[in-house]
């Protein structure tokens, strides 16, 4: 691989990387620089074990492909750059005259089961009767808040608390509506990921008081999303829950953007990615692969239906939602796609 073939290759979406026979890094095009968010020149001459969480596991793989075109498959591999954001893909390892070629397919870190496929007709039946029984609770605490309302009109922080209590209590009410009867799903429209996050923080920061810190960190350059504000709130929500239940002191609510990534089937040029980071308990190594499936909870008290949740909206946006974790450290991944500008809509 010479200099003259990165102008043609870097008009390619699939991230791409070329080995000497040393290991180390002799060239790669855009893609993959944007994929890592690094620059090419800091890559160039890098051992490839500098970039592997499983290190050697990709010296491993160039070595089994000992001959002209042979070629090796990997899967969820697990990279980064000094210590930047972690990047998990599928990989093609093909060796070459002189060292390896090596093609990437970003993918999300752990997909679940799908939990509409493994939800049974008696849950939906059970809920919907849950459902019914929340309305009056809801018409409680509404009243209660048209009480509170009037009785802290000289003072605008508790003003501000009782609106997002009414504003709650519209929201789920409404949700328990959809859910007792369905109708088509509202249309997406343009939304600020970040208003979103910020309703997230603040009904969060209300039911976690002092004894919890509620981090944000923000990528305001961030392009709007087509999505549900409500629905996208409630998967957001469900997730920080999440975090406050398995004992975290510190919550993080990240934004950033992805690029060049696979959602299920379909490559996204642009996604979000939005992350909800803590320093809980983590989730139990034996429910890695469970997690997402109705009522399978970490928690005694858990009802096990907050994560399918958060998929299923998650998968409503053409999204993905996946997690890694061990004690002390949970990172829950919301990607959503971001549609491409077609000369049409401009």
């Amino acid at each position: 691989m010479t200099e003259t073939h990165a102008p043609i290759l870097d008009h390619l979406a699939t991230p791409l990387l070329w080995l000497d026979d040393d290991g180390r890094i002799a060239d790669c095009n855009a893609a993959f620089c944007t994929w890592l968010s690094v620059g090419k020149r800091r890559l160039l001459g890098l051992d490839i074990n500098q970039l592997d969480h499983e290190a050697p596991r990709l010296r491993e793989l160039c070595r089994q492909c000992r001959f002209a075109e042979d070629r090796m498959h990997a899967h969820r591999l697990q990279v980064s750059f000094a210590g930047q954001s972690e990047h998990f893909a599928d990989a093609v390892v093909v060796r070459e005259a002189t060292g390896w070629r090596m093609e990437w397919h970003p993918r999300a870190e752990f997909d679940g089961a799908d939990p509409a496929l493994a939800l049974p007709a008696a849950l939906s039946v059970a809920l919907k009767g849950l459902a019914h029984e929340l309305r009056n609770p809801l018409a409680g605490l509404k009243g209660a808040a048209q009480l509170l309302h009037r009785k802290t009109a000289d003072q605008p922080q508790a003003q501000a608390l009782v609106k997002l209590i009414e504003n709650e209590v519209v929201r789920l009410t409404q949700l328990i509506d959809q859910f007792m009867n369905p109708a088509p799903p509202k249309p997406h429209i343009a939304l600020n990921i970040h208003s979103v996050l910020e309703t997230v923080r603040q009904l969060a920061d209300a039911e976690a008081g002092w004894s919890v810190k509620l981090e944000r960190d923000y990528d305001p350059s961030l392009p709007e999303v087509l999505g549900d504000a409500d629905r996208l709130t409630q998967a957001i929500l469900n997730l920080v829950r999440n975090a406050l239940q398995s004992g975290a002191s510190a919550v993080t609510l990240r934004s950033r953007a992805e690029h060049h990534v696979q959602i299920a089937d379909t490559l996204s040029k642009l996604a979000l990615r939005i992350e909800i980071a803590d320093n809980g308990r983590g989730v139990p190594e034996d429910l890695h692969e469970q997690i997402f499936l109705p009522l399978v909870s970490g928690r005694a008290e858990g009802t096990g239906l907050g994560l399918p949740l958060a998929l299923q909206i998650a998968r409503e946006h053409r999204g993905s939602l996946s997690f890694r974790s061990r004690p002390g450290h949970t990172l829950f991944a919301l990607l959503l796609p971001v549609p491409e500008v077609t000369h049409d809509s401009v």
